[in-house]
């Protein structure tokens, strides 16, 4: 199923109803015309719930490009998870600015958020409704519902199918939770629907249920399905050892506890899973993307059938403005908002892409430094993400608002710079020679032969850091980088406007953490504040 989206989903919206964070009317119960009971009793009707599941990481509501918000207080262009998600992890570090003032929006890049933040509130509302929904769908997929609405044989084995996909999808929610907010509220499939005021669950202790969710699924009696044996889009076994080896290798971070054995573990099955280096970097980014044999977990975008001003549509028209021509990116315009920063430009010893081919800047017309974030021509552009296909050809979308092209949430280049991190910081089960083998076959990739090949002796922790940048900008790793690195809030490294200085500065270490939103500590008094907030 090249893109999940095509199935429908108008019965969902019952999901809604469900959720624990994005109402506080939630002893209300909604009336609908379909139940779930009717829902559910129908085997035919489980992928489309599925689907729906898929959809929360890339749309924002139930309505094209808007109409129907899945969640409200922001405008809905905003308010999708990949958008908010993007966001919060770019926008932060060196790697992104954005040229608009929306209020709370400068915040982000200048460190100097509030728990009162709308860009903070809507990721942390948006995580709790794809969490709400995932924990529907696997509450009304148990061993004992199913047998009581008599589903079995192969409806049976696809609804458990299913209903793990759901847990995966669940897990990755409560991972990003983890990492941008720390300790928050916890609830399950196990909770009474309809409960306002859930617990709150501490990192090390969700870094354990995290953990075990994934194991589970993906282990020999796991029922993901193996490896690069699903649908396109959908998760599988690989993708849950891929998240596996990114929460592993963050492990200090959220529990003190270091586990890069475990890291190397989880990074060596994805690695024997088969997957592929892409051969052309450019090309796991176009519209196309989804025939690249090195992703392993995507959101999928689809121009006709998953209309949104969030996730794809954001970042490929908003990386567009100045003198870059809107139709080389397979877009009726640009939206003049990201650009990228010096810092990261000078992690590349030749900026113009000439030898790297992965420095795909924009320079016609723009200065290197910023001197006013709001001017699009302050700051390089950025190329790398476009609706094009590798042919050159434009996405489905004859109005040219909506990419084709997919996130790459999970892919085997960050995989093998995971490996080398690991080995690197004293993890076992792994060899220096191969992460560099690993590396250098990045680098092969990136400059189409052996001339950016470097030595054992260069492949340091430091090196790591900025190969990660080279290789993974503005693909949402960079927050979680800096801040396992120690570099995100001191003044070991500092960029433009970091702080909001001009130059950069130190912040406290407390923006480490997002906070929960004022709304939700106000709500539930059971919750405590992430420090400093």
């Amino acid at each position: 199923m090249k893109k999940i989206f095509r199935r429908g989903t108008a019965m969902l919206v019952l999901a809604s109803a469900l959720l624990a964070s994005c109402s506080k009317d939630l002893d209300i119960q909604p009336k609908y015309d379909v139940t779930a009971e009717q829902v559910y009793s129908n085997p035919a009707n489980y992928k489309n719930v599925l689907a729906k599941l898929y959809s929360g990481l890339a749309l924002s509501g139930q309505q094209g490009p808007a109409g129907q918000p899945d969640i409200t207080g922001i405008d809905e262009g905003f308010s999708t998870y990949l958008r908010q998600y993007w966001q919060l992890q770019e926008l932060t570090t060196d790697e992104a600015v954005i040229g608009w003032n929306d209020a709370g929006l400068p915040d982000l890049h200048n460190l100097s958020w509030t728990s009162s933040n709308q860009f903070v509130t809507a990721m942390y509302n948006r995580l709790y409704y794809q969490i709400g929904i995932c924990n529907e769908f696997i509450r009304q997929t148990t061993d004992a519902k199913l047998a009581s609405r008599n589903i079995t044989g192969s409806d049976l084995d696809n609804a458990k199918k299913y209903r793990a996909e759901a847990r995966f999808l669940r897990a990755l929610s409560y991972y990003h939770a983890l990492d941008m907010y720390g300790n928050v509220p916890f609830v399950t499939e196990e909770d009474e629907v309809g409960a306002i005021q859930p617990e709150q669950i501490m990192r090390p202790e969700l870094f354990a249920y995290v953990e075990s969710e994934l194991l589970a699924i993906s282990g020999d009696n796991g029922e993901l399905v193996n490896a690069k044996q699903n649908e396109y889009g959908r998760a599988d076994k690989a993708a849950a050892w891929a998240l596996l080896a990114k929460l592993y290798l963050n492990a200090q971070v959220y529990t003190g506890q270091a586990k890069y054995t475990e890291a190397i573990t989880y990074c060596n099955k994805v690695i024997e899973a088969a997957y592929s280096l892409s051969p052309q970097y450019l090309n796991l980014f176009l519209a196309d993307n989804n025939t690249s044999p090195e992703m392993i977990f995507t959101v999928n975008f689809d121009g006709v059938n998953s209309r949104t001003y969030g996730g794809m549509t954001f970042l490929v028209h908003g990386e567009v403005g100045g003198k870059m021509d809107p139709a080389a990116f397979g877009i009726d315009g640009g939206w003049g908002g990201q650009r990228t920063t010096k810092a990261l430009v000078s992690q590349f010893s030749d900026p113009s892409g000439s030898t790297d081919k992965r420095a795909l800047f924009f320079t016609d017309g723009q200065s290197l430094e910023i001197n006013d974030i709001s001017l699009f021509t302050d700051g390089y552009a950025i190329t790398k993400y476009r609706n094009i296909t590798s042919a050159g050809k434009p996405g489905s979308d004859p109005t040219k608002l909506t990419p084709d092209t997919d996130y790459p949430m999970l892919r085997l280049g960050d995989v093998y710079l995971m490996y080398a991190e690991a080995v690197l910081r004293g993890g076992a089960g792994g060899s220096a020679a191969t992460a560099l083998q690993y590396v250098n076959a990045l680098r092969q990739r990136a400059y189409g032969d052996a001339t950016g090949n470097i030595t054992a002796a260069s492949l340091t922790l430091d090196f790591i850091l900025a190969e990660r940048a080279r290789e993974l900008y503005w693909e949402g790793t960079r927050r979680t980088d800096l801040i396992r690195f120690g570099r995100f809030t001191t003044a070991a490294y500092l960029w433009p406007y970091k702080g909001g200085a001009r130059n950069g500065r130190a912040v406290s270490d407390d923006y480490n953490l997002f906070p929960i939103p004022s709304t939700d500590i106000i709500a539930n008094p059971k919750l405590k504040q992430n420090p400093g907030y």
